[in-house]
């Protein structure tokens, strides 16, 4: 179990990847949307159902009240996204200008988020939407920079193109940057590519220099579905969307599995033969899980 957060340098589709791989988890899952420039899911995907009442922002009008009273409203604002409850939405801001009271919320999410993580076996995805950066750093409001930083992991979702490559380029070395200074890690971060273009995973991992960690194909059918809502396509539960993102959701996690071994056993740096039994093992429990 995992909190991962979903980032891009431009519009590639982070909302519908993070709703693809929280309704394709095999365990309880939850979506944090926490895109400063508002969500989109509640007037789409959910048609409106959900409204303006339940939320990210009603967080931060708790967290004024006292520093528990994030914790206790926590699970009055999430909204069902199956009968049965196992997968479960944070709808997102309903007006961007909200997003400069959130300032003190980011920081008591994330350990909300992380304890729902740890303790209640959930996993986690935050769309955590554009990045914007400030001096070479995560901009304060208009980025969730803390649910960012602690993650995890961090995925930066690009398409194979060239646009989206260029963009992504001139991101990559400072959000690197930061993770290291100021969050989990260099090595949090990686690639989440949707397979909408002429370049290959190898090909985008070689040109961004960070590890492709897991890919999905271009559903425009399913994608537009959880775009705007409306009727199900037929048999969207079998599309390549959520087919690939079931099996990204593994290879997130082993990801993740192989990061906190190698943070267990630092000997790793000087035994190159327990490093090979370790990572082995870590691709293993990945594998057998689900």
């Amino acid at each position: 179990m995992a909190v991962t957060a979903l980032v891009s340098a431009k519009s590639c589709g982070v909302t519908t990847t993070a709703l693809a791989l929280t309704l394709a988890s095999r365990r309880p899952s939850l979506l944090a949307e926490c895109d400063p420039a508002g969500g989109t899911l509640r007037a789409g995907f959910l048609n409106g159902e959900a409204g303006a009442g339940f939320g990210l922002f009603h967080l931060a009008a708790a967290q004024r009240s006292g520093p528990e009273a994030l914790s206790n409203a926590f699970v009055s604002h999430l909204w069902p996204l199956d009968d049965a409850g196992h997968r479960k939405l944070l709808p997102g801001l309903t007006d961007p200008a909200q997003a400069g009271a959130l300032g003190l919320t980011w920081p008591r999410l994330s350990d909300v988020l992380h304890i729902l993580s740890t303790q209640a076996g959930h996993d986690v995805f935050v769309d955590a939407g554009r990045l914007a950066l400030d001096t070479g750093h995560l901009h304060e409001t208009l980025t969730p920079a803390p649910l960012i930083q602690q993650a995890d992991q961090v995925l930066l979702v690009v398409r194979g193109t060239e646009q989206s490559l260029s963009l992504a380029r001139h991101l990559v070395d400072p959000l690197r940057t930061e993770l290291h200074e100021r969050g989990s890690g260099a090595d949090t971060l990686g690639l989440l590519l949707i397979e909408d273009g002429p370049y290959r995973a190898h090909q985008v991992g070689d040109a961004l220099k960070t590890p492709v960690l897991a890919t999905l194909p271009w559903d425009q059918v399913t994608a537009e579905y959880f775009a705007t809502g409306g009727r199900a396509p037929r048999g969207h539960a079998r599309s390549p969307l959520l087919r690939h993102a079931r099996t990204a959701t593994e290879q997130i996690e082993a990801a993740v599995s192989r990061r906190r071994i190698q943070q267990e056993y630092p000997a790793r740096r000087s035994n190159p033969q327990l490093a090979a039994v370790l990572q082995h093992l870590a691709g293993q429990r990945g594998g057998n899980r689900g």
